[in-house]
């Protein structure tokens, strides 16, 4: 058994609030500290969680929805196009849904969508698309009606996502705790 030093006997002898305040906020800390250990341990990275802020992955996903992602270390990314040969679904649709930053860009907002194919510099992005200026994953959010975010002016218009820019891969939900995260 470890023994307490006198020091610490007479703080809570004549303290015996402000004593018990530390203990419990020592202890909460320490169930943050062993919390974010294992969440960063199952993800491989950090932040292992982001907020869902729009409406581009209804049904699937819905605003204030925080979700919890798997660094590509972890994984691969599976594509619609590859999963639809292997019958793997990801929110109810082929493929994963990936976090990325648009053009390697920090001060945008990320992007939750599904990666749809991989295409190879020079390859068209789509049918009768433009071609791939590099290579990287063909993106598309579950509710923007077949447009792909390459389409899309404000999110990565005309440029695949390349892997660095990929924060992470989708894997489970909490409903409405990402407005929390939000407001944090």
């Amino acid at each position: 058994m470890v023994k307490t030093p006198d020091f610490l006997k007479n703080f809570e002898a004549k303290h015996p609030g402000i004593y018990g305040f530390i203990q419990d906020t020592v202890f909460s800390l320490a169930v943050v500290a062993v919390i974010a250990a294992v969440l960063y341990l199952y993800a491989g990275m950090w932040p292992p969680m982001v907020s869902v802020n729009g409406i581009s992955m209804l049904p699937n996903m819905e605003n204030g929805d925080l979700v919890f992602i798997q660094g590509l270390s972890r994984g691969d990314v599976q594509t619609y196009e590859n999963s639809t040969a292997t019958n793997y679904t990801m929110y109810n649709g082929y493929g994963d849904v990936i976090v990325y930053e648009p053009y390697d860009d920090a001060s945008r907002p990320l992007v939750i969508h599904r990666a749809i194919r991989w295409v190879k510099a020079g390859e068209p992005m789509w049918p009768g698309g433009p071609a791939a200026p590099w290579s990287g994953y063909i993106t598309l959010g579950d509710n923007n009606h077949g447009v792909y975010d390459q389409m899309a002016p404000s999110i990565c218009y005309e440029q695949p996502v390349k892997k660095e820019w990929i924060l992470g891969i989708a894997r489970f939900k909490v409903p409405y705790l990402g407005y929390l995260r939000s407001l944090v």
